[in-house]
């Protein structure tokens, strides 16, 4: 005997693909109804989670960068009269150091990776237990090392300025006032300068500021905010 099935008489609506709309509806507010459209969590609608494949890491990286120059820089101009620079040491290492290098393995990009290097080994330099500022018994001598230190992350600096002509001028800002920044605070340590080094706090300033805008930039999407930012792009529309 051949069975009988009951046909649903309403009509069965379908995507490019011959995909069913009704699945698609069905997963798009699965879990007991907490997911809408483009698969918002809408459990707690004042926290919306928007699940993309990959989070984007280049904030991450700019904002930790941005606060570790910031607390340094502040340190330069001697704001509150505050000028032993050791309270860098647990920032440069956790912050501007292992959290800066993470977001450059993340994004695969050299920038972040090499000036968490920067941090990590600048934290170093003033870590009492690594021995390297106690190896220097002459005053002078440690100042010049450091005017070397300095002045080798400026060279690396300018060649990583040279590679954002075409990106955007938020972004290129941050590595025109980071070159700046480590001439000056190179100088002061070669020359003993000491205004010419709070000129490098206040260029360092500016750099976190820069650095903090464009974290912002990135950060703040169509998805997640009311706020954009521009970038301001270098490079015109249809021109390379």
């Amino acid at each position: 005997m051949a069975t009988t099935h009951q046909v649903d008489d309403k009509p069965n609506a379908t995507l490019n693909g011959g995909q069913h709309l009704g699945h698609v509806q069905s997963n798009a507010f699965s879990i007991g109804g907490t997911h809408g459209p483009g698969g918002i969590d809408i459990s707690q609608p004042g926290f919306p989670i928007y699940h993309r494949k990959f989070a984007n890491p280049a904030p991450l990286g700019l904002f930790s960068f941005a606060s570790t120059t910031l607390l340094l820089s502040l340190i330069n101009v001697s704001a509150r009269g505050v000028t032993t620079p050791n309270i860098i040491v647990g920032m440069a290492i956790g912050v501007g150091g292992l959290v800066q290098l993470l977001a450059g393995m993340w994004e695969f990009a050299a920038a972040f990776s090499s000036y968490g290097g920067f941090w990590l080994s600048f934290a170093l330099i003033f870590w009492p237990s690594s021995g390297i500022a106690a190896a220097y018994t002459n005053a002078d001598e440690f100042h010049n090392a450091l005017g070397f230190y300095l002045m080798t992350w400026f060279t690396f600096t300018f060649i990583m300025f040279l590679g954002t002509h075409k990106a955007s001028l938020a972004l290129s800002s941050v590595f025109f006032f980071l070159w700046i920044t480590f001439l000056l605070l190179g100088v002061s340590e070669l020359t003993g300068n000491a205004t010419i080094a709070k000129a490098g706090g206040a260029f360092g300033i500016i750099t976190a500021m820069c650095a903090y805008y464009t974290g912002a930039a990135g950060l703040y999407t169509d998805e997640s905010s009311y706020i954009q930012l521009p970038m301001v792009p270098l490079v015109r529309a249809g021109r390379v």
